[in-house]
């Protein structure tokens, strides 16, 4: 049988150009007038590439070596995504670290990743303090706010060598680690190379640029994330929107009230983040009633409920949803569709580019996936192997194909609810309580029954500002839905429970498994 030809005699002098992260910097400081806004801070592209430098100089004087992991603990910042470039763009490891696991939690994740340096956020410095003590091969610290002036970031980032050169080496190496954020048992780490995120930054921007008029990015957004930059490289987002000169708003903390100046005072039109985030913005501006247009919204994290999408259009957010978990780096999908379809809008979306998805109906409707970008596995081994089990990522998530050949995400394995014989899935009735009067949150799950097997319960939060829902009344409402053959009768709630707030993950997501905790 033939095979295919290989290019093996290139010439003599020919470069191999390894895909690696200082290559999204190529050409950006002399091609746009753009700045980098983080607080006070204002400055363009050929500053900030002088300020990578300047850290990789650092850091190599404090000791890091190709290899090394550098943790970061900090609010969404310039210094955040100085250190995206200047870390991996050394040859060593940027840990983002996920500050809102609890202190047992986040020293397990920098033992099993072996950092040996950390920056840090003043607002951390107690809880550092302490996990220092237990940490002894964290050999280097760097404080990133000012509090400390012998140690402060901006006055060693200003004193530094700007003459630091940037070499290449495998594009395979590890760029970067984070540990995910599951509901049960300890984080699990993950790995991602020079040659992946360079591969999903082209490809997500690719994707963006596929997108109908106002649902895309580009070189004339003006973008600000609200996606943690310690989860899974802020979506991958700020990568994009660096290799493209766009202009860049980083706002801290997530306070509404600043997040809405930011995007009034700067122009913010292009932003990203979880369905909890986006409701406290809409809650935020309801008193003065503004129009936010123009402004696109990528949704992840959860299932964006239609009624939501539907109060943002109202305001003048372009609403899409994206899916992706840690794993995968995570963007695989996007939504696109003309406004106002905001059906179309809510769904996972259509494959990115490079990415292969298909549905395995004998593992119950699981999406399974497969792109240049998805980490190889775990620091566990057995892990691993289940996640890649025949040579497929295996997501947990239950899908299924529309005709337009978007997907549609159904329920996770472990939430979807069988009861009477019948298969209840969480997620669409959620979205279906979500979009009732009186209604501002809801988490389903199952609980055991002796006759039907399981029967759905259903955790109700009241809309802000109204009174407390008649449940009664929402059975009633969700049986039209039933007579309609959206739902089954079995997917009528056993119990409707009001509570003030649903729990939530360290990301955002519903926690199914302390509402499972509240319900025993």
């Amino acid at each position: 049988m033939n095979t295919p030809r290989i290019l093996s005699t290139p010439g003599a002098n020919a470069y191999a150009y390894p895909l690696l992260i200082r290559h999204l910097l190529a050409n950006v400081a002399n091609q746009t007038d753009a700045e980098i806004v983080s607080g006070e801070l204002r400055f363009g592209y050929r500053a900030f590439v002088d300020r990578v430098t300047r850290l990789a100089a650092l850091l190599t004087a404090r000791g890091v070596r190709a290899g090394d992991t550098v943790a970061v603990m900090d609010w969404d910042s310039h210094r955040y995504l100085e250190c995206y470039f200047a870390i991996p763009m050394m040859g060593a490891i940027l840990q983002t670290v996920n500050v809102r696991l609890s202190p047992a939690q986040i020293d397990f994740t920098l033992r099993q990743s072996g950092a040996s340096f950390l920056l840090h956020h003043a607002d951390f410095a107690p809880l550092c303090a302490q996990l220092l003590l237990a940490l002894p091969q964290i050999g280097g610290l760097i404080v990133m706010d000012g509090a400390d002036e012998d140690n402060d970031y901006e006055a060693l980032i200003a004193a530094a060598s700007p003459d630091f050169i940037f070499g290449d080496f495998d594009e395979n190496a590890i760029a970067t680690t984070f540990h995910t954020t599951g509901t049960t048992g300890d984080p699990k780490q993950v790995f991602f190379s020079h040659r992946q995120l360079v591969l999903h930054t082209i490809a997500l921007a690719a994707t963006l640029a596929n997108q109908p008029d106002g649902q895309g990015m580009r070189r004339t957004n003006v973008y600000m994330p609200m996606t943690p930059m310690f989860h899974v490289h802020a979506w991958g987002m700020p990568y994009v929107a660096t290799m493209l000169g766009v202009k860049q708003v980083y706002p801290g903390r997530y306070d509404p009230a600043t997040l809405l100046a930011l995007k009034r005072r700067e122009g913010v039109d292009f932003s990203h983040c979880v369905p909890t985030i986006l409701r406290m913005l809409l809650d935020a501006n309801a008193a003065g009633g503004d129009s936010l247009a123009p402004w696109t919204f990528v949704i992840g994290g959860s299932a964006l409920p239609a009624a939501l999408a539907q109060e943002a259009e109202m305001a003048g957010i372009t609403i899409l949803a994206g899916y992706g978990m840690s794993e995968t780096g995570p963007v695989v999908a996007l939504a696109r569709g003309l406004q106002p379809d905001v059906a179309k809008c809510c769904r996972a979306g259509f494959p990115a580019i490079l990415v292969q998805a298909r549905i395995d109906m004998d593992k119950g409707g699981e999406l399974l996936l497969r792109a240049p970008w998805l980490t190889q596995g775990y620091a566990t081994q057995p892990d691993s192997d289940t996640l890649w089990a025949d040579g497929w990522m295996h997501t947990g998530d239950v899908a299924a194909l529309d005709g337009d050949g978007a997907l549609r995400i159904v329920d996770r394995l472990k939430d979807v609810i069988k009861s009477g014989g019948e298969w209840v899935s969480s997620v669409d009735l959620e979205d279906l309580l979500v979009a009732l009067p009186g209604v501002a949150e809801a988490g389903v799950i199952a609980m055991p029954d002796a006759k039907w097997g399981e029967r759905p319960v259903a955790f109700i939060v009241a809309a802000r500002g109204a009174p407390p829902p008649d449940m009664d009344l929402l059975c009633v409402q969700l049986q039209q839905h039933v007579a309609s053959g959206r739902i089954s009768r079995y997917a009528i709630p056993e119990r409707l429970v009001l509570v003030e707030a649903l729990p939530r993950t360290s990301v955002g997501k519903i926690d199914k498994k302390a509402l499972r905790a509240m319900l025993a």
